[in-house]
């Protein structure tokens, strides 16, 4: 197997755990072993697209990390392969929980517990398949058989998502939306090319990856008129829209949700000036997790290790000199040499004593939704629990 696995650091191990990190990391990325990595290319596109990231939802990227565990297994019994694939989970979610920003890379800016929920639904459902058939070669058959369709039943999810939602946008509203999200997304661009509804945009940028920025080209090029604001302007953007629409990286017991940092005083404002506050989100990233507040939330890993501030009010983006990205420094090192930091101008420096923390998910209480639009339906928040009883049942 290649070592190149988006130059990650990993730790010395079994041939075992590099396959199924080699794995996760083709699934996410889309990458094959031994390809060049997007993150790799260090030309001067413009393009604004997250071409880091597969059209692989992270639930369904650990459902087929996981059949290839089972494809390499050769436990002969089912507590056998149950004990690998655990073993395989528990190092998927230590590896991209890890401390080295390299490895956050893998996520895009998302946080674990997506993938966390994918392991843990295919986990109960191999056993109880192995209920239904005791027989261990024909259990295993039919859980290969079935987990090779999910990504096709991922992708049909997101369209039954879409059409569900997409009848609460209607003709001359504007719509508020935060962060890159795959099935916001399909919800909104279906309704304007399938539906022919006529709206606007408002996306925050969607700091610090940028990823409403990102989002932005793709709803202008679907011929949404799209307007993208500052995340500190919230408040301010709130008055004249008519709807906010978000996705959610985990949907929780309680009916609130976990998503990208900001959603949450998001849904705040949202209340507070009367505007309906609706989230997107497939069953699978249905999470067994009962956060009452921030500090309830599992570690998220942490992030960026550097987040650099720059006074963007003292240049224009188009005539300011880019920032030497030297070919020889390691893909994921955030840091900046002195020389490149000379390039940048506005370029804040912080004292070395002043904490700058970078959260990548924060919790919404339920009190804050309005409705969920999911596979299984349009949910009021209070129903969430008893679906996650269904699922897991």
């Amino acid at each position: 197997a290649s070592h190149r696995m988006l130059r990650l650091r990993i730790p010395p191990s079994c041939t075992a755990c590099l396959l199924l990190l080699n794995d996760l990391r083709h699934y996410l990325t889309g990458v094959e072993d031994g390809e060049a990595d997007p993150h790799e290319t260090n030309d001067d596109d413009d393009s604004n697209e997250n071409d880091h990231r597969s059209d692989v939802a992270l639930p369904v990227a650990a459902i087929k990390t996981l059949l290839g565990v089972i494809k390499r297994s050769t436990a002969n019994t089912m507590m056998g392969l149950q004990a690998d694939l655990r073993k395989a989970s528990d190092d998927m979610i230590a590896f991209v929980k890890s401390s080295s920003p390299n490895n956050s890379l893998l996520l895009g800016g998302r946080s674990h517990i997506a993938l966390a929920s994918g392991c843990e639904l295919f986990l109960k459902y191999v056993t109880r398949a192995f209920l239904e058939l005791p027989d261990f070669a024909a259990c295993i058959a039919q859980v290969l058989e079935r987990g090779e369709r999910f990504a096709d039943i991922s992708v049909h999810s997101r369209d039954r998502i879409a059409e569900l939602g997409q009848a609460f946008v209607q003709d001359g509203q504007t719509v508020l939306t935060h962060g890159w999200s795959r099935v916001v997304s399909a919800l909104l661009i279906r309704a304007a090319t399938v539906h022919n509804k006529h709206f606007s945009l408002v996306i925050l940028e969607g700091r610090p990856d940028a990823g409403g920025i990102k989002a932005a080209k793709l709803y202008a090029d679907a011929g949404i008129p799209t307007t993208v604001v500052l995340d500190s302007a919230m408040g301010h953007a709130m008055e004249s829209v008519d709807l906010v629409i978000c996705g959610a990286e985990g949907v929780v017991e309680n009916g609130g949700i976990v998503n990208k940092i900001g959603t949450f005083p998001l849904g705040i404002v949202a209340r507070e000036m009367g505007k309906p506050f609706y989230v997107a989100a497939e069953s699978y990233k249905f999470a067994r997790l009962f956060p009452l507040n921030q500090r309830d939330l599992p570690d998220m890993g942490g992030g960026l290790a550097n987040l650099h501030f720059v006074d963007t009010t003292s240049w224009h983006a188009t005539n300011t000199t880019r920032p030497t990205t030297p070919k020889s420094r390691p893909h994921g090192d955030e840091s900046m040499e002195d020389s490149e930091r000379e390039t940048v101008r506005g370029l804040v420096r912080l004292p070395d004593h002043v904490k700058v923390e970078n959260p990548i998910c924060d919790y919404t209480p339920a009190k804050y939704i309005t409705l969920l639009f999911t596979d299984l339906g349009v949910l009021t928040p209070s129903a969430v629990s008893d679906e996650l009883i269904r699922l897991y049942q």
